[in-house]
């Protein structure tokens, strides 16, 4: 049988490092080109893997049968819900988008041409954290959980080539590695019914949410910590004590089990628990968090 081609729109050092490899790799499927918004880099990253680099977007599309995200979110939410209108599956990257208008705008399209979507939230993949995400989601009867995500993007000395991106300089950690922290914590604990946010130092916020199993939990972003405070982990606390989420590794492997959901939900029609649903809600959550961290200034600033 012929296999799945799937497309790659863009060009960064994120499609560069992880979604082209792993798409040119994979077994069960086709990189059948590049498209991005810089033609120089779109045809640099498209000969290395030895595929079309396309002048339009929309030949893209034609000649693909789902479409993988390596975008700004609000630049990936339009053109998401274009491929999907014209009935291509989606391999979205996280945050879906940073706006909900533009999040419902992909999951309407997703919902209107029936395609099978996956967001890529890393934890969700990887084969470390992977299974026990799903292990403590069966397990149940947990009181609370702390979430600490906390990257030198910003910090002093980085050479991150990802503190280039203008995006993730306007937004902040709330909504790079916020989305990370959130998709755990919703499998395992329940969707959220209120928060509160806090902002420290530089982009670093602070997360307290309540979930709908009446657990409770914390979550602390950021990507300005200095080389030496940075690290993440994501510790749950219940009847079996405290359980803390294994490290994880091996981006390129973690987007190859993306594709792997992609392809089996489009083959079965069984959308895919991190699909693009889950997208929108963190979305509608990270929104709400942003608007609290808003109020407070406010109110700060009239004080």
């Amino acid at each position: 049988m012929t296999k799945p081609r799937i497309g790659l729109i863009g060009t960064g050092p994120w499609a560069e490092r992880t979604q082209a490899p792993a798409l040119a790799a994979h077994p069960e499927a086709v990189l059948s080109g590049v498209w991005g918004r810089r033609p120089e880099a779109a045809a640099a990253l498209a000969g290395a893997h030895g595929v079309t680099a396309y002048e339009e977007v929309d030949a893209l599309i034609e000649a693909s049968d789902a479409v993988a995200f390596a975008l700004p979110p609000d630049v990936q939410a339009p053109l998401a819900a274009r491929a999907a209108a014209a009935g291509r599956h989606l391999l979205l990257d996280k945050p879906v988008a940073t706006t909900v208008a533009g999040a419902r705008d992909v999951v309407a399209a997703v919902e209107g041409s029936g395609v099978a979507s996956v967001v890529f939230c890393t934890l969700r993949f990887a084969a470390d954290t992977a299974p026990w995400i799903a292990e403590q989601a069966t397990a149940g009867g947990w009181l609370t959980g702390r979430a600490h995500w906390l990257g030198s993007l910003f910090g002093h000395g980085s050479a991150s080539p990802y503190a280039a991106s203008p995006w993730r300089r306007e937004k902040g950690g709330l909504w790079d590695v916020g989305p990370h922290a959130l998709s755990v914590l919703l499998p395992v604990l329940g969707d959220v019914t209120d928060l509160t946010a806090l902002r420290g130092q530089a982009d670093t916020v602070h997360l307290a949410f309540r979930h709908a199993s009446g657990a409770s939990s914390t979550a602390t972003v950021g990507l300005s910590a200095p080389p030496e405070a940075a690290g993440a982990s994501i510790d749950l606390y219940g009847e079996r004590g405290r359980v803390a989420m294994p490290a994880w590794s091996d981006a390129v492997g973690s987007f190859g089990s993306a594709v792997d959901a992609l392809l089996d939900s489009a083959r079965t029609g069984d959308p895919h628990a991190c699909d693009v649903r889950l997208g929108l809600r963190i979305t509608e959550i990270l929104a709400q968090a942003e608007e609290r961290l808003g109020e407070s200034r406010a109110e700060a600033d009239g004080s």
